[in-house]
């Protein structure tokens, strides 16, 4: 067994609403993948009713409903990761539609935010000559990395990887869809995925703890991690979902509209000490 460590996540939500209000939330790390959960709970001010289930994608998510007044939801976990950051190599072949596993074909295909139709011809004249597999995806990486500028507040929930291209803005998420959508104009599965991201063993600016986005692509026989907003092989990724776009998981499904008064995240390395 390799070197681990330990990372404590979480959230807090506080709403105010005028109405009970059904939601879902999907912000527990998921007990797949090279993750453990070695403990975890939610807390609801007040206490409220609440369920789980898992969705399509294999998501473990939340149903509650949002109060009249003034409420709050936390999520708090501490998970054990791998000390080394994810693997390269950058000799992995692109595998053939005809030898792709069943349903790996699902992320080859345009769905809300992914919109490879439209930027199909953009895709194969940028990338079309590369060498096809882990280099041409990485090539889509770095381009996409250096193409967009990170900018809070540049998208909205309407804003699609069509968007972004245009207005060369954008956040994580924003990042991650224009590269999905490159990926699979080039018949190469490209699933998102959301969770924390921890600043381990980095250097970063100062800036608030914030949810995080990367993708997953189909290559040879397996799944790659691959981050166009940070585009480097990071530790300590915690994988809370996957889907096809950001839509499949959203950390937050209202069936009206609370009023979000506060939201935190905190991802952190548990010392020794703690």
């Amino acid at each position: 067994m390799g070197w681990v460590r330990q990372i404590r996540v979480g959230c807090e939500f506080r709403y105010e609403s005028t109405a009970e209000i059904p939601a879902v939330f999907l912000v527990q790390s998921s007990v797949g993948g090279p993750q453990t959960v070695l403990r975890q709970s939610f807390e609801t001010t007040p206490t409220l009713q609440q369920h789980g289930y898992t969705d399509l994608y294999g998501n473990d998510c939340l149903r509650l409903n949002l109060p009249v007044g003034t409420s709050a939801v936390r999520y708090d976990a501490v998970v054990e990761v791998p000390d080394a950051t994810e693997e390269v190599d950058l000799d992995v072949p692109e595998t053939p539609v005809s030898e792709l596993p069943d349903d790996a074909l699902h992320y080859t295909l345009a769905s809300r935010y992914v919109l490879p139709d439209v930027l199909g011809s953009e895709a194969w004249e940028r990338f079309g000559a590369q060498q096809p597999g882990y280099r041409r995806v990485q090539a889509i990486v770095n381009h996409v990395n250096g193409y967009l500028e990170f900018t809070h507040g540049s998208s909205t929930p309407l804003t699609t990887a069509v968007d972004v291209h245009e207005s060369r803005q954008g956040v994580c998420r924003d990042y991650v869809h224009l590269a999905i959508t490159f990926c699979r104009a080039l018949n190469i599965p490209a699933r998102y995925v959301f969770g924390y991201l921890p600043d381990m063993d980095v250097v970063l600016p100062p800036g608030e703890m914030d949810f995080a986005a990367w993708m997953e692509v189909y290559l040879g026989d397996r799944w790659w991690t691959f981050d166009p907003r940070n585009n480097r092989p990071r530790k300590g990724r915690v994988v809370i979902g996957r889907g096809r776009d950001a839509l499949d998981v959203a950390m937050v499904t209202t069936y009206g509209a609370p009023q979000l008064v506060a939201m935190k995240v905190w991802a952190d390395e548990v010392k020794e000490s703690e």
